[in-house]
């Protein structure tokens, strides 16, 4: 499973770390995934992975 929000579809951003010398390497800036419960479209409750942003924004139905 990709390390991804199953409701939006962000995953990881990728760049350089640069030093104060200018070097640069790979690095990777991971999304904040939570697993949460939630109810699904025909009215299940599952547990799924989200981003924060997707739970501020309501995005995610949570159960009663």
């Amino acid at each position: 499973m990709a390390y991804q929000c199953e409701i939006c579809g962000k995953g990881p951003a990728t760049g350089n770390i640069i030093s104060h010398a200018h070097n640069k390497s790979r690095r990777r800036w991971m999304p904040n995934l939570q697993t949460v419960r939630a109810v699904s479209g025909s009215g299940r409750t599952s547990r799924i992975r989200v981003c924060t942003r997707c739970i501020r924004s309501g995005a995610v139905a949570k159960p009663a």
